[in-house]
């Protein structure tokens, strides 16, 4: 009786690990056909360009948020490039 778990118990393993293996390789010859080296470079690209695109978002809104608090502490008016309070007309000191 013993035997015959063992035998069940070893043959059963066995099949799991070979279909276990066999989807493996299936995976693996895939990925490397023309099609599935193709397919790897295309997402790799777009999660490449996604990651820039992201980047670039987040320089762009960091670059506003501290041009803001520049601003503000430099009490030039949002609307224009002069400081609050100066004169229209800049006169030149070195003369």
């Amino acid at each position: 009786m013993r035997r015959i778990f063992w035998l069940a118990l070893g043959v059963t393993v066995g099949a799991l690990t070979m279909r276990k293996i066999s989807k493996l390789t299936a995976r693996a010859a895939e990925a490397i056909t023309p099609s599935g080296i193709a397919q790897t470079l295309s997402d790799a690209a777009a999660r490449t360009l996604h990651g820039a695109r992201d980047f670039v978002d987040d320089v762009r809104a960091s670059s506003k948020e501290r041009e803001a608090e520049l601003r503000e502490g430099a009490g030039i008016d949002a609307g224009t490039d002069r400081a609050v309070g100066a004169s229209p007309e800049v006169t030149d000191k070195r003369s």
